[in-house]
């Protein structure tokens, strides 16, 4: 029988998407509808960046302290990508236009993002009781990965960070500022992690010893040893996701599927799950 051909692309948190609710992933890969900024993850996006940046620095610089002042540094640098984020911590524009009125209201704001800022340490904090930088040299960092599949499916993301021992091992980590799973939500933390490394599988031909997950938010680590049938079944099942994906572009249908993260959701508002309705579905051929 011949191989299904399911051209496109898929990347963990899109693939995440559609498992979790098939009209989010439409929301987000069709539609592209904004989503505003959310202080909990642009806080993720910059502590990721100062745990990128960390290793640009001599092994002896690496310590908390220094990764500490990165922060307002690498926080203007990504306002500087994005200015949107600034509206993050904007004075009330609503105010009676009093002059003490927008005084308070800048100071507010400031006091805000300063404090926002300074909550940065605790999860950097977490990092260097985790591990010591200083012995590390990862041969990749924020690392743009891509392969495509004998079926035309094309697998891309971007790794945190990819660890080569000398003898060739490769450790696949991925930070996480939030807190660890229960034990019942492992196999779902460990979606993405398989996801890489089928890839960096495919690319280089050798299988990840340990993928690594580290949840800053508590300290503790989630830790797997993958091997070919563990991965051969992630490619299986992404095969899958991506035939159904293909059907519901040509059926025009994604439906919503109420779920423990609909509370978090940006699209609460037009979802039909809860008394919205989604705008027109664009053409997606």
């Amino acid at each position: 029988m011949a191989t299904l051909q399911v051209t496109g692309s898929l990347s963990p948190s899109r693939a995440g998407d559609f498992m979790t609710c098939p009209l989010l992933y439409r929301f987000r890969s069709i539609d592209k509808i904004p989503e505003t900024p959310n202080p909990v993850m642009v806080r993720g996006t910059l502590v990721h960046a100062v745990l990128e940046r960390l290793f640009d620095d001599p092994a002896p610089q690496r310590t908390l302290d220094h990764a500490v002042s990165m922060v307002p540094a690498e926080w203007q640098k990504l306002l500087a990508k994005n200015p949107d984020l600034a509206e993050l911590f904007a004075a009330d524009a609503d105010s009676d236009g009093a002059e003490s009125d927008g005084r308070e209201g800048v100071e507010a704001a400031q006091s805000q993002e300063a404090e926002w800022l300074a909550s940065c340490t605790a999860f950097l904090d977490n990092y260097f009781r985790m591990e010591d930088p200083q012995y590390l040299e990862p041969d990749s960092r924020e690392l743009w990965v891509k392969h495509e599949l004998d079926t035309g499916l094309t697998l891309r993301g971007i790794v945190d960070r990819i660890d080569v021992a000398p003898d060739g091992r490769i450790r696949v980590v991925d930070y996480k500022t939030g807190k660890s799973p229960n034990s019942r939500f492992e196999d779902k933390a460990l979606f993405q992690m398989k996801f890489y490394a089928l890839v960096i599988w495919r690319e280089r031909g050798v299988i990840p010893t340990l993928l690594q997950l580290m949840y800053l938010g508590d300290g503790q680590f989630l830790r797997y040893e993958p091997n070919e049938a563990d991965l051969l079944a992630t490619e299986r099942k992404l095969q899958a996701l991506w035939t159904a994906i293909a059907a519901a572009m040509e059926a025009r249908d994604f439906p919503p599927r109420k779920n423990p993260l609909c509370n978090w959701c940006a699209h609460k508002a037009i979802c039909p799950e809860w008394g919205g309705t989604p705008p027109p579905m664009p053409d997606c051929s």
